[in-house]
């Protein structure tokens, strides 16, 4: 089984800045991709920012500019850099992993979400 857990989410006024944690443990043989997705009350969920193994980056054009997404392959953890934050960002966070099971899937976790909020 495998489990992420976030870390780092919070209240801060806008223009502030925070940092997400996602850290993964469990029995896999690599994570290939990792990333963030963010729901905001009412919204659909959406895609915020993806790292593949590699490390080439992609952003929703929301965040382009703001926020940085990067990983610690050695610890299996992914973060969020959020700078410039905008009440517009207030949302729950959840990372996902895409790992290598020992039968040669690829599996898709999510973790459990952090709450940002940004008041103005």
């Amino acid at each position: 089984q495998v489990q992420l857990v976030e870390s780092g989410g919070g209240l801060v006024q806008a223009g502030g800045s925070l940092k997400l944690s996602c850290a993964a443990s469990g029995r896999f043989v690599s994570v290939n991709d990792m990333g963030w997705h963010r729901q905001a009350p009412g919204s659909q969920r959406e895609l915020v920012a993806t790292i593949a193994r590699g490390g080439n980056r992609d952003y929703a054009d929301s965040v382009k500019g703001r926020f940085t997404i990067s990983r610690d392959n050695a610890k299996n953890t992914v973060y969020l850099q959020m700078n410039s934050l905008k009440p517009e960002d207030t949302a729950v966070y959840y990372c996902y992993f895409v790992v290598t099971t020992f039968d040669a899937r690829r599996m898709t976790h999510w973790g459990k979400g952090t709450l940002v909020t940004v008041s103005s």
